[in-house]
């Protein structure tokens, strides 16, 4: 075919590099090396029609979507990635504000009756492309929803280089061919950052699978030798309390999508001593902004004073990034500006200085009002997850009548105790925090739970009583 012009980077397809039999990306019920995803159609022998159109990409498992992303890239003009968990009432909104005139789905008729006419279900395994197969035109634009989103989703657009910006430099050195996996989706932020990381760095995904359990998960990590893995601080201490986490071998670990705090990072130690283990800060709109790798939580203030490649600067409290691996913009005709004139963009995220360190006290629209004073419920958190048989806990606002809110903690521990036992616990707890926090940062109640609710993203769900 003609084509129509010269797109200014290499598709991803083209920038893998060697790719023989042992580099793979798999699930629970499927392996296909990357040689045949990245020479493949899954398109159903319909990839001349995608040319140039804005792809919308919904498929059920996360194999599809990386099969997807490798043969649109430079073939469409933008991609959108849509997590599995989007309601249907958005998906209208959706189409619209990203201007969606075609469709890669599992199912394709709910996106039918929204009048999209192209909409193509994958083929795996792909099929050998055609000698005539289309060539790139495009420099396709990524586009994908803001974590945490309530309400209509915010979409986001990245070019590919703003992606890898970071990519690079990080990995262990004593991993020439690692085999990475993530409990973040792929079609996240965080899961596509890791992706995009096993495809450039040379390595290996193994993806989690719809309604997989994590004792299931795991076990499926370890079978495949996994030595790279991420997730949210969540994620981990969920995988914390398994027995399963004791066979588990990885010698590089890292979280990120949360506040790491102190306690996390030492049990991850305590889990992997022989690991690397770190905490990077990123966000769908900032990008990647810096890793930390000294096991401490926080970041050295040299990394606001003396930027490399990332600016960051503190307004109000508030942490401000402006760098190239940050998103181009919002999409939509209603979107708000994505970053400030000068290009900072306003990441939500509540930092404060001690010792020649910044700390994350927390979101700046998730503080807890008690009486006219402000509540971080992350500090909280952070206190009462020093207690050495809490796993996980979560601190929310309760409605009070005399000052508007009070804080009230519920906690997992690592094992269910008898009742005395976790009587005692919470008097402990309470300690802790009278210890180290203002009396009106100390919580009113501790409740002991069987569950604490996560995200499809890996965050902590903070809806309140």
């Amino acid at each position: 075919m003609t084509r129509q012009s010269q797109p200014e980077r290499l598709p991803l397809a083209a920038r893998l590099g060697a790719c023989g039999p042992e580099r793979s990306l798999s699930d629970a019920e499927r392996s296909f090396t990357l040689a045949q995803l990245a020479g493949g159609s899954i398109l159903r022998g319909r990839a001349p029609t995608f040319a140039g159109r804005n792809v919308l990409v919904a498929t059920n498992r996360q194999i599809e979507a990386a099969a997807a992303l490798l043969e649109l890239d430079g073939l469409a003009n933008r991609i959108l990635l849509t997590p599995p968990d989007l309601s249907g009432e958005h998906r209208q909104s959706v189409l619209a504000d990203a201007a969606i005139n075609a469709v890669v789905a599992s199912d394709t008729a709910p996106w039918q009756a929204l009048g999209v006419q192209l909409a193509v279900s994958p083929q795996l395994p792909p099929v050998a492309r055609a000698e005539d197969a289309v060539l790139p035109v495009h420099d396709t634009n990524w586009l994908m929803l803001t974590s945490g989103t309530t309400g209509r989703p915010k979409i986001v657009a990245h070019t590919l280089d703003a992606l890898t910006g970071s990519i690079g430099g990080d990995v262990a050195s004593n991993a020439a061919a690692p085999v990475w996996a993530t409990f973040y989706d792929i079609r996240r932020y965080g899961g596509l950052q890791i992706l995009l990381r096993s495809l450039l760095g040379g390595g290996s995904l193994v993806l989690s699978h719809p309604g997989e359990g994590l004792v299931e998960h795991l076990n499926r990590l370890i079978e495949h030798g996994v030595t790279h893995i991420s997730g949210t601080p969540s994620h981990w201490r969920k995988a914390l309390m398994s027995d399963t986490i004791s066979k588990f071998r990885p010698g590089y670990v890292r979280l990120s999508g949360e506040i790491a705090d102190q306690a996390v990072l030492d049990s991850l130690k305590r889990t992997f001593p022989q690991a690397s283990i770190g905490h990077a800060y990123a966000s769908t709109e900032a990008g990647v902004g810096f890793a930390v790798d000294d096991g401490l939580e926080g970041f050295p203030a040299a990394l606001v004073d003396k930027p490399n490649g990332v600016e960051m600067k503190v307004v109000d409290g508030t942490l401000h990034i402006r760098s190239k691996r940050a998103a181009l913009s919002y999409v939509g005709d209603s979107a708000p500006a994505l970053s400030d004139e000068d290009g900072f963009v306003d990441t939500g995220d509540m930092v404060g200085l001690r010792g020649g360190r910044y700390y994350f006290v927390g979101r700046r629209g998730g503080i807890i009002n008690v009486g006219g004073l402000k509540v971080h419920p992350e500090e909280v958190e952070a206190v009462i997850n020093t207690h050495s048989d809490v796993r996980i806990s979560r601190v929310r606002a309760r409605k009070s009548p005399i000052t508007g809110a009070i804080v009230v903690a519920d906690v997992m521990l690592a094992q269910r105790g008898d009742s005395e036992r976790e009587k005692q616990i919470k008097a402990e707890i309470l300690d802790q925090c009278r210890a180290s926090l203002p009396s009106h940062k100390v919580p009113a109640m501790v409740a002991i739970v069987d569950e604490i609710a996560v995200s499809a993203g890996g965050k902590l769900e903070r809806g309140g009583a």
